[in-house]
């Protein structure tokens, strides 16, 4: 069984036992679920900025100001009231960022690789969507999202290619928006769309897609050629279906009409064999 269906599995479980604490998830990037009541309260990853990268990044709060807010609240990790009482943001605009930051950092570390799923048992949660998200239904938004990056025509991982500006070419499309002209400034070849994410304080996936879409248009190169990753599933809601590997030798000869349609230069492959 691979680790992503361990995670499909161990989260299933949070629910079923109405769980609170945390499930913390080695691999890369890895990261924390925390669940009250069997609900995902937060999730936290180094894949993916949480809601303080996106507040400071947007302006409405600086370092410093970031750093009496929590003193203020006594060393919280998410001052939300201090936040709301000093007008920095609203009670809904903070909802909605950190609904945001937790779909995001699920979504990482789904697009990552998963080794090991650990439960730690806590007396109170840390919160930062006091409702919460149903585990298994927020691990299908990330296959989800996973899924539609890969059927875009140049797909990229968050975490692996590095891109370029394209060399000037007349008659190339031009950055139209504050994103994109972000994104062209910032890549430099050593930046991963994750990077770069964490560089303009905007959400990873939406990240990840705009990459793409520059690739697709001429605005952004790659210089090395990706390697293929997995495209998982999560069918019916029921965990990840475990796979059997596939042999290295076909049982017979491989005809022309046997082979699965591939758009050139495509970079996400759907397999049926365990993801590496």
């Amino acid at each position: 069984m691979s680790g992503h269906e361990h995670l499909a599995l161990a989260l299933a479980a949070c629910g079923r036992d109405s769980f609170t604490g945390e499930l913390r998830i080695t691999g890369s990037p890895g990261g924390t679920f925390h669940f009250g009541d069997g609900r995902v309260v937060a999730v936290e990853s180094p894949g993916a900025p949480g809601p303080e990268a996106l507040l400071l990044r947007s302006g409405r709060v600086s370092g410093e100001q970031w750093a009496e807010l929590v003193r203020e609240s006594g060393g919280s990790r998410w001052p939300a009231t201090a936040l709301i009482a000093h007008g920095y943001a609203g009670a809904a605009q903070l909802r909605v960022v950190c609904a945001l930051a937790l779909h995001d950092a699920a979504f990482a570390m789904v697009a990552g690789r998963v080794e090991k799923c650990e439960r730690v048992v806590t007396a109170e949660p840390f919160a930062q969507v006091p409702v919460g998200e149903m585990p298994l239904r927020l691990l299908q938004d990330a296959t989800r999202r996973l899924i539609a990056l890969a059927a875009l025509p140049h797909p990229v991982h968050p975490d692996r290619e590095r891109p370029v500006p394209a060399p000037a070419l007349e008659g190339t499309a031009t950055a139209t928006t504050a994103l994109r002209r972000d994104l062209l400034d910032r890549a430099d070849g050593r930046r991963t769309a994750r990077d770069l994410a964490f560089r303009v304080g905007r959400g990873v996936y939406t990240v990840t897609v705009e990459v793409a879409r520059m690739l697709d248009e001429g605005l952004l190169v790659c210089v090395e050629t990706p390697e293929p990753i997995p495209v998982r599933t999560l069918p019916d809601g029921q965990g990840l279906r475990q796979r059997q590997p596939v042999p290295t030798e076909p049982a017979r000869p491989v005809e022309r009409a046997d082979l699965p349609l591939r758009k050139p230069g495509s970079f996400f492959r759907l397999r049926n064999g365990t993801p590496k």
